[in-house]
C-alpha cells in the first residue's frame, strides 16, 4: 500500500520466519538504539513489546523503548494489551505504553477495563480469531445486560410490592448524608422508603422528600432492604445503628462510617442474609489491613479477596468500579466521569443499590445495575464538562434510565 514500515526489534532474538517475511514485504529492520530516528519520524507505531502472557515491570531495554513512545507524536496501536499493563489484572509496576487504540484477539482480556491499565489501553477493539473459548465468571456491565435486570412494576404491583427501603444515615455533623442517600433510594424505584434517624436529620429529609416514611427505631421498620452507614459520624451511636441494622434478617447495604464500625467489629458481618460493601480504597485498606497503593495497584484482586474473606458482594469504588462476589463472580463497571469524585455521590449510590436490593435484585445484580445508571446518570450530569453537584445527581436518574431501557 505504500507504507514504510520499520520495525524494531525489542528482545534477543526473532523469529526466523516472521523476519524473514518482514523483509520479504520490503520492510526495514532497525536496531533499538537507532529507533529514536524512526519513531521520530512515524505516523502509527504498532506496539508489540511484550505479549499477554508478560507480568512484572518491563525489562531495561524495553522500558527504554516506551520512554521513546512518550515521546513520540505517532498514533500508538497495542497489540493485544499495552507493553507493561498486565492483561489479566490490569496492574502496571513500571513504564507502560500508552496506546490510542489496543486491539486485543480472541477476548477481552480484563486488564484492559480495569485501572491502572485501562488508562494505558486508550479505544479497545476486538478481533474475533475462532478461538474456543470457556465461559469467564467476569463480566464487563453494559447496556444490553443492565436493561435485563432492571425492575419494572406491574399493574398488580404497588408501593410494598415495589420495594420497602429503610435508611439509617445522617447525623447532626452530616445531615446531607441523609438527603442524598434517601434522593439515590427514590431514583432509583424504591416503593417507600422507611428512615431512622436523628429528629433534626428526619426534618430536614422530610423537607426534601415529604413521600419518605420515617420509623421510631430500626428493629420497628418493616422494609426488604437496609442502608446503613453515610453520615453516620463516629461514637455509640453509629455503632448501635450498624449493629441494629445487621441484626435483621434482611440484605444490607452498608457505606461510609457504617465500615468504620465493622473495621473495628469485623464479626458483625457474620449474618445469614446477604452485605454488601461499598468501600472505596481507603476504606477497604482500614477493613482488611492492606495498603492503600497495594489495592489501587490490584483492583481486581483485592476486591475478590475482600468478597471472599467477608462473604459478601464487594463493590470497591474508583476511577474502575469492580464488583466481586464471595462466590467469585465478577462485574466491571466502566461508566462513570472524574467528576464523581465529590463529596456525597457515594451516598446516592449507596441509597440506588440499597433500593435495588429491595425491589429483588440479588446484591452482585444490585451493585451492578446501581453502579451502571449512577455514571452514567453522572455523564449527563457533567455533560460538555459541567461539574456535577452530588445533590443533582439523583435528578438525572431516570434519563440514565431512559437511555438503558
Amino acid at each position: 500500500r505504500g507504507a514504510r514500515v520499520v520495525a524494531v526489534p525489542a528482545g534477543g532474538s526473532m523469529h526466523d520466519g516472521g523476519r524473514a517475511a518482514f523483509l520479504g514485504a520490503g520492510g526495514r529492520l532497525v536496531e533499538s538504539a537507532a529507533a529514536a530516528d524512526s519513531l521520530a519520524l512515524a505516523d502509527l507505531v504498532l506496539d508489540g513489546i511484550v505479549g499477554i502472557g508478560a507480568t512484572g515491570a518491563l525489562r531495561p531495554d524495553a522500558a527504554n523503548l516506551v520512554a521513546l513512545l512518550d515521546s513520540c507524536a505517532a498514533v500508538v496501536v497495542a497489540v493485544d494489551a499495552p507493553s507493561g499493563v498486565d492483561a489479566s489484572t490490569g496492574r502496571v509496576d513500571g513504564p507502560a505504553v500508552r496506546a490510542d487504540v489496543t486491539v486485543t484477539f480472541g477476548g477481552w482480556k480484563p486488564g484492559l477495563f480495569i485501572d491502572p491499565g485501562a488508562a494505558f489501553a486508550g479505544s479497545v477493539e476486538l478481533v474475533a480469531v475462532g478461538l474456543d473459548l470457556p465461559p469467564s465468571r467476569l463480566r464487563i456491565a453494559d447496556d444490553a445486560g443492565v436493561r435485563l435486570l432492571l425492575p419494572t412494576p406491574t399493574g398488580e404491583s404497588n408501593k410494598y410490592s415495589r420495594g420497602v427501603l429503610g435508611i439509617a444515615a445522617g447525623s447532626d455533623r452530616y445531615p446531607g448524608a441523609a438527603v442524598l442517600a434517601v434522593s439515590g433510594g427514590l431514583a432509583a424505584g424504591a416503593g417507600m422508603i422507611r428512615y431512622a434517624g436523628q429528629a433534626d436529620v428526619t426534618a430536614r429529609v422530610l423537607d426534601h422528600f415529604p413521600e419518605v416514611v420515617t420509623s421510631d427505631g430500626i428493629p420497628e421498620a418493616h422494609v426488604q432492604s437496609w442502608l446503613v452507614g453515610p453520615g453516620l459520624g463516629e461514637g455509640p451511636e453509629a455503632s448501635a445503628a450498624v449493629r441494629a441494622v445487621l441484626g435483621t434478617d434482611v440484605p444490607v447495604v452498608l457505606d461510609a462510617d457504617g465500615l468504620s464500625v465493622v473495621a473495628a467489629e469485623p464479626a458483625l458481618l457474620r449474618r445469614t442474609a446477604p452485605v454488601v460493601l461499598t468501600p472505596h480504597a481507603g476504606e477497604l485498606s482500614r477493613l482488611t489491613g492492606e495498603e492503600r497503593a497495594s489495592i489501587e495497584a490490584d483492583r481486581l484482586r483485592a476486591a475478590c479477596e475482600a468478597a471472599e474473606r467477608f462473604g459478601a458482594v464487594v463493590l470497591l469504588k474508583g476511577s474502575t468500579t469492580v464488583i466481586a462476589s464471595p462466590d467469585g463472580d465478577v462485574r466491571i463497571n466502566t461508566t462513570g466521569s472524574p467528576w464523581l469524585a465529590t463529596a456525597g455521590t457515594g451516598d446516592v449510590l449507596a441509597g440506588a443499590i440499597a433500593a435495588y436490593l429491595a425491589q429483588g435484585l440479588s446484591p452482585l445484580d444490585a451493585a451492578t445495575v446501581g453502579a451502571y445508571l449512577h455514571g452514567r446518570a453522572a455523564q449527563l450530569a457533567s455533560a460538555g464538562g459541567v461539574p456535577l453537584r452530588s445533590g443533582t445527581l439523583a435528578t438525572y436518574w431516570a434519563d440514565a434510565e431512559r437511555s438503558v431501557r
